[in-house]
């Protein structure tokens, strides 16, 4: 028995999917054909012969209002002809008062028990001049049994024609079976092999822009497998961003890459030949190499967490705002003393805490402070305000939370309409920034950071001149 449920296993391993889908749908449907006709076969046997049985009770019930004194005897011995009547016999318990002329049915032991009353009636099959009969076997009276016998040969043909009628039935039901089988696998699994050409096409030409084409309809009445597909061309649409993203990020990191490397190179090969340098060109040559440097590390720091794309959930824990925006604004203020930082905490904000990871989190409000400081011009300020409210919560769930909100607001010249979608781009800079250093990483890495502790940054053009950035902490 196990080399048979391995040797099925070894064939469903071999069998394509559409294969064992067409031959375990026909084998069903056959199954299902096949038994019916069975059953169809075993009530008609039935019925038929039943009605032979009522026929045989009617007679006997005749012979028996007719001869309910007589001894034993041959009552009708037509019955080898098949519009004949039933033959019919009395017959005794003790074979010794059997009558002198010979019976026309079989008479057995059985036969006589039941005329002693130690067997009930039954109905036998026999053979009589070669012509199969039916015969019912009754008691009549006290110690004596009654025999009546009808051709059944009619029966029996018609059994065997009905046989042979649903046996071509279940026949054709295989068949049937067998194409709509095949049909089924067919138009049932056309979007899985879509599905399947789809996913083998872009493995060999990597190229996720293929789309698994959908039948029409609605969505809230597509089957299983039509969803599965549509979920397909929903993953093809993620990974074809990702690729582009990460084309797009190597592309911009390359070209950002290549200045200052360029620049590192030069100076380094200057300081080669420091013999043939002043004091003074050692010095500025070194300073620029010092500052290239830098500014080559921290761009590729940039570029590593922006690849990260996401924030460590071990490293979550209760943060409050307000102390990181103080310890900010005071590291700001060292690194931009001609921009003036001012810093206004709600009292309801003061001691609110929100879970996040507190580095990245710095790392979020050092990028809008520097951000704020290199646009603002000499002397005005940048604004910083954190402020708590209550609201309602959306969704399912009822009751209020607490909104945390903080604004960044410099005196610059603002972000205009063209550049306002894509300031949070990588590597985005406006055409008023090109002048300025940075590499256009910071406010793309600082959404991020807020997007990963569950916050939305915004930008807008604030009033009276200059960029609002607002980040929500629901």
């Amino acid at each position: 028995m196990s080399g048979v449920r391995r040797l099925g296993r070894r064939w469903r391993r071999r069998r394509p999917l559409r294969t064992r889908l067409a031959v375990a749908a026909s084998a069903a449907v056959a199954l299902v054909a096949v038994g019916v006709c069975t059953a169809a076969f075993f009530v008609i046997r039935y019925e038929m012969f039943h009605q032979l049985d009522l026929n045989l009770t009617q007679s006997a019930t005749r012979v028996i209002q007719e001869n309910r004194d007589g001894g034993p005897q041959v009552v009708a011995g037509e019955c080898r002809y098949l519009s004949a009547p039933a033959c019919a016999q009395i017959v005794p318990a003790l074979p010794a008062e059997d009558p002198a002329a010979p019976y026309l049915l079989p008479v057995s032991a059985p036969v006589r028990e039941v005329a002693t009353g130690d067997r009930v009636p039954y109905f036998s099959n026999i053979t009589l001049s070669g012509k199969p009969m039916r015969m019912l076997t009754t008691r009549l009276g006290d110690d004596k049994a009654l025999q009546v016998a009808l051709r059944s040969d009619s029966v029996e043909k018609g059994v065997r024609q009905a046989a042979g009628l649903l046996a071509a039935i279940g026949a054709a039901g295989v068949l049937l079976a067998a194409g709509l089988g095949y049909w089924v696998s067919r138009t049932g699994l056309a979007p899985v092999a879509r599905l399947t050409a789809t996913a083998e096409r872009i493995a060999s030409t990597r190229d996720p822009r293929h789309r698994i084409e959908l039948p029409p309809g609605p969505p809230g009445r597509q089957d299983e497998v039509t969803r599965l597909a549509a979920s397909f061309n929903t993953m093809l649409g993620e990974l074809e961003q990702s690729v582009t993203a990460q084309r797009r990020l190597v592309a911009d990191a390359s070209h950002e890459l290549r200045t200052p490397l360029t620049a590192l190179r030069t100076n380094a090969e200057l300081l080669v030949r420091a013999h043939r340098l002043t004091d003074a060109q050692r010095d500025r040559a070194a300073g620029a190499l010092a500052r290239q440097l830098r500014e080559v590390t921290g761009l590729v720091n940039d570029l590593i967490e922006l690849a990260r794309d996401e924030e460590p959930t071990p490293l979550l824990e209760e943060v409050r705002l307000a102390a990181l925006a103080e310890h900010a604004v005071t590291a700001a203020r060292a690194h931009w003393p001609s921009t003036p930082f001012t810093l206004h905490i709600a009292p309801d904000a003061a001691e609110t805490v929100q879970p996040g990871v507190p580095a990245r989190l710095t790392r979020l409000l050092t990028n809008l402070l520097d951000n704020a400081a290199k646009f603002s011009p000499e002397g005005l300020p940048v604004e910083v305000e954190l402020t708590a409210s209550r609201h309602a919560r959306s969704g399912s769930g009822s009751g209020s939370g607490e909104r945390l909100e903080l604004t960044v607001r410099d005196h610059g010249p603002g972000i205009t309409t063209e550049d306002l979608p894509y300031v949070f781009d990588r590597f985005y800079r406006a055409e008023t920034a090109r002048a300025l250093p940075g590499s256009g990483l910071g406010l793309a890495m600082a959404r991020q950071i807020a997007r990963a502790h569950g916050a939305e940054l915004t930008a807008k053009q604030a009033q009276g001149g200059g960029a609002l950035f607002r980040l929500t902490f629901e």
